[in-house]
């Protein structure tokens, strides 16, 4: 995805990150592919949440695709500096990674099987990058909207980390918390793959399933 001079495999502290700004980024008012909004507020009864899977080209696309998601957005999160732009990201120095926000109606999907999407379409056990991707930008993450979608996470890593290591693969590295602000990335990235249906995509799995049917993955 691009300026790899910059990448770092360091987080930057508070003090050693860019100061970023007040202003928030603007972005167009509707979805470009799910025509809902990009912005709060959401229709009642949807759910939201954060998912990190490197390049968030490709993960967007991925949630927009799935049934029962009502609205996707591309965003930085994670890190320091309050409404970054793009190539401030690209540096290293925001602390942030590259997030999509996935706004979905519990009735059509549950987060366990948002869940499920996330641990089989990216590997996340590469740390600071995924794929020729390479940063701290890159990490894989999962920002919570609450307690309960906390605890399902963390129960669904220890579950598909069983699966990766049957397969002997590694430990996972995916960052588990509850989530902070989330800031918009500039509008050409969102849903840029339907604006740009030739562009870049370097989403991947590990190839190991991520079985709902454990106990610990419920709706």
């Amino acid at each position: 995805m691009g300026f790899a001079d910059f990448a770092q495999l360091k987080l930057p502290t508070r003090e050693d990150a860019l100061p970023g700004r007040t202003t928030v980024m603007p972005v167009a008012a509707r979805h470009a592919v799910l025509d809902a909004p990009l912005r709060p507020p959401f229709a009642a009864g949807t759910a939201i949440t954060w998912f990190g899977m490197g390049c968030y080209w490709g993960a967007e696309r991925k949630f927009w695709q799935t049934p029962g998601v009502v609205s996707t957005a591309v965003g930085f999160a994670g890190g320091f500096t309050p409404n970054p732009t793009y190539r401030e990201s690209c540096t290293g120095r925001t602390g942030h990674t590259e997030i999509v926000q996935v706004v979905f109606d519990p009735a059509r999907v549950t987060f366990a099987q948002l869940l499920q999407v996330f641990w089989e379409n990216h590997d996340p056990t590469q740390g600071f990058r995924q794929g020729g991707d390479v940063g701290t930008q890159y990490r894989s993450a999962i920002y919570a909207a609450d307690a309960d979608q906390l605890a399902v996470a963390l129960a669904s890593r220890d579950a598909y980390q069983q699966a990766l290591t049957a397969a002997q693969l590694g430990k996972i590295t995916t960052e588990i918390a509850l989530a902070g602000p989330f800031y918009y990335a500039e509008d050409e990235h969102q849903q840029y793959l339907h604006k740009n249906p030739w562009g870049y995509c370097g989403l991947g799995g590990t190839g190991v399933a991520c079985q709902l049917g454990t106990g610990v993955l419920t709706p």
